[in-house]
């Protein structure tokens, strides 16, 4: 019996997660605060490179002129008024006794966002689109109306070995060096609670694989999500919201706990989720756990609780062979079905969360019933 794409997903993101904990078991030097090393992260040499070095499929879409970056201010100067923080910073939050920077980080597991205080989503998006363009990005997705913004495929450069001969030669021609490797990062940005702004990063990667008895020919295949790469980027955006190096770091070491349990209720052929929590913090962890379920946000209702979400194959973007598939993609994805994903208050303190169908009526489809599943090991 062919198994549907939902079906296989599930398998595969169980094999991902293993992988994963391997990953990270084998590898002592991939600790945080390796990642946190300036030298770690650099997507901006990637700039110079010319069009073939950027994998077959990957879009490179212009930024709308209608969300463009505005010109760069000084820290206390145009825009959004900064506040001096108690050690003298001039930052992008709102500094209370609680947060005496403006902003902290909070945990769920292994995921991180950022809370900034005092500020709305409109106030502190900017920001954000300064800070991925200076980090070397294109952004492919910029949509504050829905909070999601989503980088282009980019090559880390600090992953290509320094070896004798790049010192030596190597950086004349530095753009023929490959890591084989390319990432994505995708930013959600949500009102939150008191006039709070929550921020988080998601990270997608993919790996060039060679094949064939040859090895003449490549493939790109998915890798498992950095958790410790997703903490660096958030680490730089509370730089550019006007903390220090040492200040960032210091708040992504001491991350609050956040989550609450979440419980499966079953009715006839369906089953929701209840999260012990209200709902401004259950619709941020919903959106996570969707990122994290590679499945694509194609929009955001707030205001009627709903996500419109389809499942997306990452190798839909780079299943062309290498460098010459680019020259011979013709092919464009198949359409999948959308899902809604419905988060809804239950209680004061509880929110329950359904995939519904246009009608709103729940949804007892299979494959929205292993969207359920797939979402409650997220959350759990």
């Amino acid at each position: 019996m062919k198994r549907s794409a939902l079906s296989t997903h599930a398998a595969r993101l169980s094999a991902l997660s293993l992988g994963l904990a391997t990953v990270v078991a084998l590898s002592g030097c991939d600790t945080l605060n390796d990642w946190l090393a300036p030298d770690r992260v650099n997507y901006k040499a990637a700039e110079t490179a010319p069009s073939l070095n950027v994998p077959s499929d990957l879009s490179t879409a212009d930024i709308s002129q209608r969300y463009a970056a505005p010109p760069k201010v000084n820290a206390l100067g145009g825009g959004t008024e900064r506040a001096l923080t108690p050690a003298g910073n001039a930052t992008l939050g709102v500094p209370t006794a609680q947060d005496p920077y403006g902003m902290h980080v909070e945990r769920d597991s292994d995921r991180r966002w950022l809370v900034v205080d005092g500020r709305t989503p409109d106030q502190v998006w900017p920001q954000l689109q300064e800070f991925w363009q200076e980090s070397g990005f294109t952004l492919k997705t910029d949509a504050p109306q829905t909070g999601i913004m989503a980088t282009d495929w980019a090559e880390n450069r600090a992953n290509i070995p320094d070896d004798w001969f790049r010192k030596s030669i190597g950086k004349l021609v530095d753009f023929a060096y490959s890591s084989g490797t390319r990432d994505m990062f995708r930013t959600q940005v949500d009102r939150a609670a008191n006039g709070s702004t929550d921020i988080s990063v998601t990270h997608s990667a993919m790996e060039e694989v060679l094949t064939g008895q040859d090895k003449t020919s490549s493939r790109w295949e998915a890798r498992p999500r950095n958790p410790a790469l997703e903490a660096a980027f958030l680490a730089k955006i509370m730089e550019k919201f006007g903390l220090t190096d040492a200040q960032a770091k210091q708040l992504i070491t001491d991350a609050r706990p956040a989550g609450a349990k979440v419980a499966v209720e079953t009715a006839g052929n369906a089953s929701t989720l209840d999260i012990a929590e209200p709902f401004d913090r259950a619709w941020l962890r919903v959106g996570l756990a969707l990122d994290r379920t590679n499945f694509t946000v194609d929009n955001r209702d707030r205001e009627k609780g709903l996500y419109y979400v389809h499942y997306s194959d990452s190798m839909q973007e780079l299943k062309k062979d290498g460098l010459f598939g680019k020259f011979f993609s013709s092919n464009t994805p198949t359409p999948t079905r959308q899902f809604l994903v419905n988060v809804r208050p239950k209680a004061d303190s509880m929110t329950q969360v359904a995939v519904v169908d246009s009608n709103g009526q729940l949804d007892g489809s299979s494959d929205a019933q292993r969207i359920v599943s797939l979402l409650h090991a997220q959350l759990n």
